[in-house]
């Protein structure tokens, strides 16, 4: 004979079953599984590594620069229009106008307020120096007030640099 706390016991059961089967999934979904790695012969010690995607191949900035295009970084800098403007004579954001920024002196947008870390760098903008930058700009000018986390993508970050380029009214040639 069925009775309210029967009820209960089973609404109970059912309850700790989801719970259960709700914290796997949203476990595994916040700290993907692992898998074990070939280990040497006599270890004791069990090594684990996290299971990642393929890598893509390192390609050479000029490789990718020569093989991507200022169309798709258009698409990847939508990111950056919100702090910067590209036009010609344009007014700087939050970031400088990257207007003819690449083959330039760096902190020479005139009228932007600098970090004191880009200034003391000085030099030139070139590929390179617009790939380790777009890549993590806190890595690469230590003190910077650029916020931005970066482009993991050296792919992304090409076309980027491309779209950048176009922005020129003669653009620095591609390296060789």
């Amino acid at each position: 004979m069925w009775s309210t706390k029967t009820n209960n016991i089973i609404a109970a059961i059912i309850a700790a079953v989801w719970v259960l089967l709700g914290s796997n999934y949203i476990g595994n979904i916040l700290i993907p599984p692992f898998e074990p790695v070939q280990v040497a012969k006599g270890s004791k010690v069990p090594v684990l590594k996290k299971a990642t995607k393929a890598a893509e191949p390192e390609q050479s900035l000029r490789v990718l620069l020569a093989s991507k295009s200022a169309k798709k970084g258009k698409k990847v800098a939508k990111k950056c229009v919100s702090c910067h403007s590209f036009s010609k004579g344009g007014k700087n954001k939050v970031g400088p106008n990257l207007y003819n920024i690449l083959g330039q002196n760096r902190a020479a947008a005139t009228g932007f307020n600098y970090s004191v870390a880009i200034k003391k760098m000085g030099g030139k903008w070139s590929f390179t120096d617009m790939d380790k930058f777009l890549a993590n700009p806190k890595s690469f000018i230590p003190g910077t007030k650029m916020a931005f986390k970066g482009l993991k993508s050296a792919s992304d970050r090409a076309a980027v640099i491309l779209y950048i380029r176009s922005f020129s009214d003669t653009p620095l040639a591609l390296p060789k």
